[in-house]
């Protein structure tokens, strides 16, 4: 069986990432019909836009889509045109997987979350403006109906993969109508669940604390969308970094797989940078198509390619190439298949 995909080769150290990406996933026998769309930096000049309409044309018709990391400048310019992607998709949940991994340097052992993350609202709606000369405005934005559907991905996450517990992270002592509303959502969901799958809640900064000091008590955690954006950057630096980070964004009719890390543009070129992020990535893809025992070769492959430490990326502590390691991977794939 062969899927069409869109594959989008991003910015900076993108286009190295997915071609190592690309191999490993061919290497699981898997057939692609790889649909590759440009966006970013590259083509403003060309088109005007980060993100042309055929870009998301694409990922309609496809269903699915993989990307490397685009640039998002900083306090001017373009906007980020991954939250434009989930906002015009509809890709309300942002799910990221962190779990330790053999070979790569962390203070924490046994490590497993679940990030799930609101996709579509609160602070990231981008409804801001000017309040004069010296003052900005954003407005946050939460809702019952997103509140509830990304409560309810998260218990149905963790029903189908034998998870435990669900946390929902707020800061409803503060904001007790927004935030209120949103664990209230999360209550009313959990209900559904009760006897099934443990609920809780935490306040955000709590949590964070906490997930330094005991992350082995949490499992699934369940956030609005600026909470859960750093978080799973905490919940990435507890288990080696966000080179090592997967992330997925899904939706009712289509999903994008992204690592979570930057474009690191002053690499581009010289075929150094870690693909692991992103090849993890693939696997949730390749989860998300039904590709079971394809998906777990992949992780397999790249936790014994990183465990073994012999043909690593600098960042773990070798002299691979992008490439190298991409090659490494799939060829332990061959090698089991």
């Amino acid at each position: 069986m062969s899927y069409a995909v869109t594959l989008i080769p991003g910015d900076g150290i993108g286009p190295e990432l997915s071609d190592a990406t690309r191999m490993v996933l061919e290497s699981t026998g898997i057939g692609f019909d790889w649909d590759i769309q440009d966006a970013g930096e590259a083509t403003i000049e060309r088109e005007g836009t980060p993100l042309p309409d055929r870009v998301v044309d694409s990922i309609r018709a496809n269903g699915v889509a993989i990307k490397g990391p685009i640039t998002t400048p900083v306090g001017s310019g373009f906007r980020s045109v991954n939250v434009a992607l989930r906002q015009a998709l509809e890709l309300y949940a942002n799910v990221r997987p962190a779990r330790t991994m053999e070979g790569v340097a962390t203070r924490y052992a046994d490590v497993d979350l679940f990030i799930v993350r609101e996709n579509t609202e609160d602070l990231y709606a981008g409804i801001e403006h000017r309040v004069g000369p010296d003052a900005a405005e954003s407005i946050k934005i939460i809702t019952r109906a997103a509140s509830q559907r990304i409560a309810r991905y998260a218990f149905e996450y963790a029903v189908k993969n034998g998870r435990r517990k669900v946390t929902a992270v707020h800061k409803a002592n503060i904001m007790k109508l927004s935030d209120g509303l949103f664990l209230e959502s999360c209550q009313q969901v959990a209900a559904d669940f009760e006897g099934r799958v443990e609920f809780e809640d935490r306040i955000v900064d709590n949590m964070c604390m906490q997930l330094v000091q005991k992350p082995e008590l949490y499992d699934v955690l369940v956030l609005p969308n600026l909470y859960g954006d750093i978080v799973s950057d905490l919940a990435a630096g507890l288990v080696g970094g966000l080179g090592v980070a997967p992330g997925a964004n899904i939706g009712e009719r289509a999903a994008v797989f992204e690592p979570v890390h930057g474009s690191a543009p002053k690499y581009a070129g010289q075929n150094k940078a870690n693909p692991t992020a992103l090849i993890l990535s693939g696997a949730l893809m390749l989860r998300h198509l039904g590709e079971l025992k394809a998906a777990t070769a992949v992780e397999a492959a790249v936790r014994e390619v990183i465990a073994t430490g012999t043909t690593v990326t600098y960042d773990l502590g070798g002299s691979a190439g992008t490439r190298e390691f991409g090659e490494a991977v799939a060829s332990r794939i061959a090698t089991t298949a």
